[in-house]
């Protein structure tokens, strides 16, 4: 079984090939959704492979690969936000000091961090100043970067400007823009490929995934996304939400946002954003890249909307995503963000 996705094999053999060899700092850009940390999670297991196979793949049988799979690899290191260590059910911590984080999260009662702290990344200290085990290479992997508050991005910094020997920092970053720029020009920066349609269409029927090229629009040619969409639960979920938003002057944002307030924010963000961009793409071009199943419903708000309100609120959806990383108030935030939509596109229904 290969290590990584069709359309990264030429990426592949770059980054395995040479590059990986001549830094001490990758960093892994691109959309979300076309399998980015798991490209990352199987070059830092290859490089750790004590029998690489012919095209540089760990070979999944030695002490090393079995290691890194139980998550005991003494030579690898995971830096991820404790919320998405609990999401993924722990199964993303690849360190004893991760899991020990989390679990001193729990105890507390403490809401799990979206960020990763400086804490965090000052744990690191030992790991990466004292020999590895057998005085191997040490892999480091930060997922997503981004996600670094401040004083974390900070501290990693002072280590990216004096980098230890045998240690290499991969970092994973869905908005690689959102990193300090001293951060990316002390990395080696790759960005990771787009699929195109016939090689992600083929990938998802593979899968299982029903209504491929459905699913593959809604997520914005991603892949990874697009299976996203084909679990119930999530298919139901988005289906209510634009649901709701079809019929701006009767839905009711208060009873929306208690349902969806506890899902991932910047997803729920993303929905307005491809929403938003589908109702001016049509005001414009007359096409839809996303809701190609909502053309009707589309094309009767838009006759009626203001193309100048909209647009607006479509930009000042880049910094809803923004913020949607670190709310003060879940609730209190998706509220105003629906309401904001209510407004721009049933302006009459808040007049005074």
């Amino acid at each position: 079984m290969a290590e990584f996705y069709p359309w990264q094999y030429t990426v592949w053999q770059q980054i395995r090939g040479t590059v990986v060899l001549k830094t001490h700092a990758l960093l892994l850009k691109g959309r979300k959704g076309i399998g980015k940390l798991d490209f990352a999670r199987s070059l830092a297991k290859s490089l750790l492979c004590k029998q690489i196979t012919a095209e540089r793949v760990a070979c999944g049988m030695c002490a090393s690969c079995k290691w890194f799979e139980q998550g005991a690899h003494p030579n690898f290191y995971l830096i991820t936000p404790e919320a998405l260590i609990e999401s993924s059910g722990g199964a993303g911590s690849e360190s004893s000091t991760t899991d020990k984080q989390d679990a001193d999260s729990g105890k507390s009662g403490k809401k799990p961090s979206q960020h990763i702290t400086i804490e965090q990344v000052r744990a690191l200290n030992d790991f990466v100043y004292f020999s590895g085990h057998q005085d191997g290479l040490k892999v480091i992997l930060i997922h997503p970067a981004e996600a670094m508050n401040g004083a974390a991005a900070n501290a990693l910094l002072k280590k990216l400007e004096e980098p230890p020997s045998n240690v290499l920092f991969i970092l994973v970053a869905h908005h690689s823009q959102d990193l300090l720029p001293t951060i990316r020009s002390r990395c080696q920066q790759i960005t990771l490929p787009i699929p195109d349609a016939a090689t992600a269409r083929n990938w998802l029927v593979q899968q299982g995934v029903e209504h491929a090229d459905i699913c593959l629009a809604l997520a914005g040619a991603s892949p990874l996304q697009a299976v996203a969409f084909n679990h119930d639960d999530y298919f139901s979920q988005h289906a209510d939400f634009i649901r709701q938003i079809s019929l701006p002057a009767s839905f009711d944002p208060i009873s929306l946002t208690n349902r969806l307030h506890k899902l991932d924010l910047p997803e729920i963000v993303s929905w307005l954003q491809k929403w938003c961009y589908d109702l001016m793409s049509f005001y414009t071009t007359g096409k839809i890249r996303y809701h190609v199943q909502q053309e009707t419903t589309i094309r009767k708000l838009v006759a009626t909307a203001d193309p100048k309100l909209l647009a607006i609120f479509w930009r000042n959806l880049i910094t809803s995503q923004q913020l949607s990383r670190h709310p003060l108030n879940a609730k209190l935030f998706l509220e105003e963000m629906l309401l904001s939509y209510i407004r721009v596109m049933v302006p009459e229904r808040y007049a005074d």
